[in-house]
């Protein structure tokens, strides 16, 4: 007991173990929900949810596929967290990065394709940062709440992009939504989606929609803990985000930091958005008053991984596992909108983490100290044995100067 609570007294113990427990719930929730809808098909549908994603290499490669963007999301969000922001509006800075790096796409073809390319991450990736400089401009110098400032900015971000797709020329009729980025400006899949593949009964090959998207997102995620823990520009953000007062006395310009994050947040989220626009599987953005939903679960995603940048990587490959186990839960007749649920409750946990961590350090402190009551009170009977008097039958110790009778 006493070494289980070391590990919860030491960094990041209790957090980690607080996130564990958030998933089990979400799983647990998602069960019952499984036993509600079909019984019958209740356990079989709890196994593909948990071993879907790994059934054969097509399904981790969606699986990979899926985690690309929720990694990048997680990360814009953990990112301005480690900063003490709180970056909400990565749905609207991921959507518009989405947009600009499709318009960049189709609007450069005077450009070879690698850098038309290279011209659409970087327009996806400024066009984020943009996104998130402004409630960082804002926090700074006007102390706007960064939550206000970023959900206004969603809704001017989702009603601007709907508004200049068909103005921008990059709008398909047909779909109602953006028109396809040509193949020359994607994303090269170098080789991923070709062995993240299998053979299917009629002899064909159905290939993952996974690419060098995932490389980039994990490169990424190292740079940007390496910027956070060993350089003093991270350092420097950090400071501001835990006491913007003692920042300041110590010489460091906090409204510098704050825009600083927030427009890197930004940048993170808008690269997500460019690189699912570039992935070459035709996703686009559809003309409908409908927030992205990536840019929401980056924040169960950064506060799975305890807003560490590696710990980013797992926790989004879990919600990336999560939704392609989703997709194969409708062969047993079962919405996969279930895996939402399951991502919900996760969230919910995962913002009552105080909680379970005051539950979890009571009932082992509480454990504890009934085990120390327990050996404090047998190291005090044994002390009153060792100190009881001697026996009458020995009587009492000569003692040659006392007084004669």
């Amino acid at each position: 007991m006493k070494k289980l609570n070391h590990f919860l007294d030491a960094k990041g113990g209790m957090n980690a173990l607080a996130s564990v427990l958030a998933v089990i719930v979400g799983l647990a929730a998602g069960f019952i929900i499984l036993l509600i809808s079909n019984p019958s098909q209740a356990g079989v549908g709890f196994l593909t949810i948990l071993t879907g994603g790994f059934s054969d290499m097509y399904n981790i490669g969606m699986v990979l596929y899926y985690s690309t963007s929720l990694i990048l999301t997680g990360l814009s969000v953990g990112f301005a967290m480690k900063t003490g922001l709180f970056n909400i509006g990565a749905t609207g800075q991921f959507t518009f990065g989405m947009f600009i790096a499709i318009v960049v796409a189709v609007h450069t073809s005077f450009l070879p394709g690698w850098l038309r390319c290279v011209a659409a991450l970087l327009g996806g990736t400024l066009a984020g940062a943009i996104w998130g400089f402004v409630p960082g401009v804002l926090k700074a110098l006007r102390n706007v709440h960064e939550v206000i400032a970023c959900i206004m900015m969603n809704y001017i971000g989702m009603y601007l992009v709907n508004y200049l797709i068909p103005v921008t020329g990059v709008y398909d009729l047909l779909r109602n939504m953006t028109t396809r980025v040509p193949p020359e400006a994607n994303l090269p899949s170098l080789g991923l989606n070709n062995i993240f593949s299998v053979t299917t009964e009629h002899g064909g090959i159905r290939s993952s929609s996974v690419g060098s998207g995932i490389v980039i997102a994990i490169v990424v995620s190292i740079l940007m803990y390496i910027i956070l823990e060993k350089t003093k520009f991270g350092y420097e953000l950090k400071s501001c985000g835990f006491n913007r007062e003692a920042a300041r006395y110590a010489g460091i310009n906090e409204n510098r930091g704050i825009i600083l994050s927030m427009t890197i947040s930004g940048a993170l989220a808008g690269l997500g958005g460019a690189i699912i626009a570039l992935s070459g599987t035709g996703k686009g953005i559809a003309i409908v008053d409908v927030l992205a939903g990536e840019g929401f679960q980056g924040i169960p995603i950064a506060l799975l991984g305890l807003n560490n940048p590696i710990g980013t990587i797992f926790t989004g490959t879990l919600i990336g596992y999560l939704q392609q186990s989703g997709f194969l839960l409708q062969q047993y007749a079962f919405a996969p909108e279930i895996i939402e649920i399951i991502v919900s409750v996760i969230i919910y946990f995962s913002a009552l983490a105080l909680l379970l961590k005051g539950f979890i350090q009571m009932i082992v402190k509480d454990k504890d100290s009934g085990e120390s009551g327990r050996k404090g009170a047998e190291n005090k009977e044994q002390g009153v044995e060792k100190a009881k008097p001697p026996s009458s039958n020995s009587g009492p110790p000569d003692n040659d100067g006392g007084c004669g009778g």
